[in-house]
């Protein structure tokens, strides 16, 4: 169903709008019995859909060069950018670099939607998940240690409610696996941390579908999106004070 069946309004306004609006323009979710192929291009158009709102997130918040850019964009490009790592190139989803700094900022989106037959969660592809952003963040921070870098993990809503007697939800067990992704504070840090690494749910199903972000190991504090790039920003901040300071979650040149 897309955005405009959905209701949608004009223009989004801030980054929950944005996200909103993103997850309205995916057409109907398959069922868990659809095909592989199905259920992958559904999780890759979710994963892109949302890339193009966190980017806009950014060029609003004053980095013009974020990418993807917007697909009618001439001469910008509305994919992923490959970036060049510390240990070979690697797509990163979204990403704000220029020409006298590099790589800037980078966000991972990754996508879990699809319940396994067997087991009945969302959990057979976690460790999978967890093996891919360790080594995105590697590449990136090896080439790039000042690179302020995101990684945001989803899941429906689903996955907070499919734990049993015998374990944890998947979406508990998502952050007792990467609680010790996030926070890395100092460009010295551990290479394998995000700045910031989120867990997120949502309902994209519904008429007004929505997304919460939790930070990894804290699964009882949402934070609203907008706080998700208000961090992003202060460390981008924080990171270039030579070339950048911080107003009102807007990055400007100093």
């Amino acid at each position: 169903m897309s955005a405009a069946r959905r209701g949608g309004g004009g223009a989004p306004a801030d980054a929950t709008e944005r996200v909103h609006a993103a997850l309205a323009s995916l057409s109907a979710r398959p069922g868990d019995g659809a095909s592989s192929s199905e259920k992958k291009k559904y999780s890759e158009d979710m994963s892109a859909a949302l890339a193009q709102a966190f980017a806009a997130e950014l060029r609003a918040r004053g980095m013009a060069e974020a990418r993807p850019g917007p697909p009618s964009a001439g001469g910008r490009s509305g994919a992923e950018r490959r970036i060049a790592g510390g240990i070979g190139a690697k797509r990163v989803d979204v990403t704000w670099a220029t020409e006298e700094s590099g790589l800037l900022l980078g966000i991972s989106v990754k996508t879990i939607n699809f319940i396994d037959r067997k087991s009945r969660n969302f959990q057979k592809n976690l460790t999978n998940r967890r093996g891919d952003m360790l080594f995105e963040a590697v590449t990136l921070h090896k080439r790039f240690p000042y690179a302020v870098l995101a990684g945001i993990l989803c899941f429906p809503e689903a996955a907070a409610r499919d734990d049993t007697a015998q374990r944890a939800s998947t979406f508990l067990n998502a952050h007792q696996r990467f609680r010790l992704f996030t926070n890395r504070l100092d460009p010295q840090g551990r290479d394998e941390q995000y700045e910031r690494f989120y867990i997120a749910l949502h309902d994209a199903d519904s008429l007004r579908p929505q997304m919460r972000f939790y930070l990894a190991g804290a699964p009882t504090r949402e934070v609203p999106a907008p706080a998700v790039f208000d961090a992003l920003v202060s460390l981008l901040g924080e990171r270039n004070p030579d070339l950048y300071d911080v107003r009102s979650g807007r990055l400007r040149r100093s």
